[in-house]
């Protein structure tokens, strides 16, 4: 047992989620994702634990425990554990199989992103302590972001609270409007661009699980002190979690919170689990933030997620593609401007309108058509973009926006992981579409009650059908 010693003693006082880690391979049988999930240890941890258990673990396919000849041995490492009140009411509560099953059904995250899955259970742990610990029935709860569905498990434990969501993801907003009843207000914003002015300072409260980056983390911070009512009366309740073996990412993190004015009221570690992240343990912390009367207000850089086409590594757009892109623009003797991605504000009307759009994790093509004015948009894509998919994909997208631009697309151009989208002006423009920044109840009398605050490029893409 000395090399299962060395690796114990090299992890100093934060060993007991590796004596979890034995616990669970000596009682049953675990995957690898399981005994990190459970353990809360980091996989590196585990596997350096598996590694140093030598002939002494069995493996059934991707299942693993110590030999039933041997456990006694390990008795040694047995772990005493927290008995939390909460964890105890989650595991009981009669809302949990019906959050699994929202959980189960949810759409799964986009490619372009890396968000991991809350468990059923610290969805439901969530809404009963925030239940426990704030009077919802008299506060203003704002999600940034909501893929895990806390608000619908908030509205269940709940029901007279006022939520708010706002997300990236269309198919997001459209499952909470299906299972919630529309009694959670969703709209969209990619919070890069900007907060809905609607969203401006009119919450008690806002929730996220945020990129685990410091620009991630102190993006969503920065919108979420823009969202509170009264900053220095209301809370921020952030998820984040970093490995144990890599605290200075940690420190970054908090330095960028603090640098935004937060004090940390509470971490509460391991409060959040997750299917995945397993670089992290499979949990993160819940920090609870109160804002100082000097908390800013700062914008953040649009690069803020930690893998894919949205991560702070990735690459630029080669210049070639952006001439051919060009070339595309000006065709019929147009003059050229070329603008960058933000439909957060209304710009000049332009007579041809070059944008990259290279990086657009799925929203931001109707967004850009309909927060753009422009006799011709030239607008690059990846070939892959859900909107070009099919003809079915194509012919929905033209149609959203038909009372304002005639759409060609033009995959695999100019090379074969890209697509020019080109949209041209039709001759009697919609005057909701050409507006998409004013206020709706600003513009048509005929908006259902809950989008009249609301800018058209506000509203989730499910409901724009009703309103064109």
């Amino acid at each position: 047992m000395k090399a299962l010693d060395d690796v114990l003693a090299a992890h100093g006082v934060g060993v007991r989620p590796l004596y979890r880690v034995l616990d669970l391979l000596r009682t049953g049988d675990h995957d690898l994702g399981e005994l990190v999930r459970l353990s809360t240890a980091p996989r590196r941890s585990v596997e350096a634990v598996l590694a140093a258990l030598g002939d002494d673990l069995d493996r059934s396919g991707d299942r693993l425990r110590i030999a039933p000849g041997v456990a006694a041995s390990y008795l040694q490492y047995r772990a005493p554990r927290y008995a939390d009140p909460l964890d105890e009411a989650v595991a009981a509560h009669e809302l949990l199989p019906k959050i699994a099953e929202w959980v189960a059904e949810v759409p799964s995250p986009l490619a372009a992103l890396d968000h991991v899955q809350a468990t059923p259970e610290t969805v439901l742990r969530r809404a009963l302590w925030l239940d426990a610990q704030y009077d919802l029935t008299s506060a203003r709860l704002l999600f940034l972001g909501d893929h895990d569905l806390t608000s619908l498990a908030v509205r269940a434990v709940c029901p007279s609270a006022s939520l708010t969501v706002v997300d990236l993801d269309e198919r997001v907003l459209a499952y909470l409007d299906d299972r919630g009843g529309r009694e959670i207000r969703t709209v969209h914003a990619d919070l890069r661009v900007g907060l809905p002015p609607a969203l401006s300072s009119g919450f008690d409260l806002v929730f996220s699980d945020p990129p685990y980056t410091p620009e991630g983390m102190g993006l969503f911070a920065a919108r979420a002190v823009q969202a509170l009512r009264e900053p220095s009366e209301g809370r921020l309740l952030l998820a984040y979690g970093y490995s144990p073996r890599h605290p200075a990412l940690g420190a970054q993190v908090q330095r960028s919170l603090a640098t935004l004015g937060l004090t940390f009221e509470a971490i509460l570690p391991g409060f959040n689990r997750y299917f995945g992240a397993q670089a992290i343990g499979s949990a993160a912390d819940l920090y609870v933030c109160q804002p100082t009367a000097k908390a800013k207000k700062m914008r953040s850089g649009k690069a803020i997620y930690t893998h894919g086409p949205q991560s702070v590594e990735a690459a630029g757009t080669k210049p070639a593609l952006l001439e051919k892109l060009k070339e595309i623009a000006v065709s019929g003797g147009l003059s050229l401007e070329s603008r960058p991605v933000d439909w957060s504000i209304s710009g000049p009307e332009g007579d041809a309108v070059a944008m990259d759009l290279s990086g657009d994790p799925g929203p931001w093509l109707l967004r850009t058509l309909l927060g753009t004015n422009a006799r011709r948009l030239a607008l690059l894509l990846p070939n892959a973009h859900p909107d070009l998919a099919d003809q079915a994909a194509q012919e929905a997208l033209a149609s959203l926006v038909r009372g304002k631009y005639a759409l060609r697309y033009l995959r695999s151009t100019p090379d074969n992981r890209h697509a020019v989208v080109v949209a041209d002006a039709v001759e009697h423009q919609d005057e909701l579409l050409t507006r998409a920044h004013a206020r709706l109840a600003n513009v048509s009398l005929d908006v259902p009650s809950d989008l009249t605050d609301l800018r058209l490029v506000d509203v989730p893409r499910h409901r724009l059908t009703e309103l064109l």
